[in-house]
């Protein structure tokens, strides 16, 4: 896993958005991406906030996409093993860079045809503890008519991003505004942020 790590982290450094192929198997993939749809079927996503703990408003004019916390308390094979993945990138993570990230928190999100996520910042006004942004996309056959791209905002362009099952994001909390363009299919990712107390 070491050169897709690399491959991760010198993007990241490089251009400010590390993108990868591949950080998640194709085998991993589609057994989380069963596991979404299975939630999804069971009516057990919810809908997303827009704050934390403290504050969690629920504007779907603004964000209209439905979550699953990740946890390791569900006990489910394919989830731990992906938790073990993030274990792993984040020890070389701060064995590389230093980084001191002492945890994490990751959920599924579906955006169902017609929902969107408006341009924002993933850091919390109030609290400053996630430090990286990850995206792990779980979309076969994704073509550019379906829409969902993730826009980064930089300062002087845009970039979209493909939501292509096995692509993997990674971006500073703090930095980058971004957001989700209105979806023609439904959408499936994994999302989460790397964090420090």
């Amino acid at each position: 896993m070491q050169p897709i790590f690399n491959t991760l982290i010198n993007g990241f450094i490089d251009t400010k958005i590390g993108i990868v192929e591949n950080f998640v198997s194709k085998q991993l993939a589609v057994r989380l991406t069963e596991n979404l749809n299975r939630l999804f079927t069971n009516k057990q996503l919810q809908s997303a906030g827009t704050g934390n703990n403290v504050l969690v408003p629920h504007n779907k004019l603004f964000r209209s996409d439905i979550i699953y916390w990740l946890d390791r308390k569900h006990d489910d094979p394919y989830e731990n093993n992906f938790f073990d993945l993030i274990d792993e990138f984040v020890s070389y993570l701060n064995s590389s860079c230093y980084t001191a990230i002492t945890g994490y928190e990751f959920h599924y999100a579906l955006y169902e045809k017609g929902s969107f996520y408006k341009k924002h910042i993933d850091q919390f006004r109030n609290n400053d503890s996630r430090q990286f942004s990850m995206i792990i996309y779980l979309n076969e056959d994704w073509q550019p008519a379906d829409g969902g791209e993730l826009c980064i905002h930089h300062a002087d362009s845009l970039q979209k991003i493909s939501p292509v099952t096995g692509k993997t994001v990674f971006f500073k909390s703090s930095e980058l505004a971004h957001e989700v363009l209105v979806t023609n299919k439904p959408r499936l990712s994994i999302v989460g942020w790397l964090k420090i107390n």
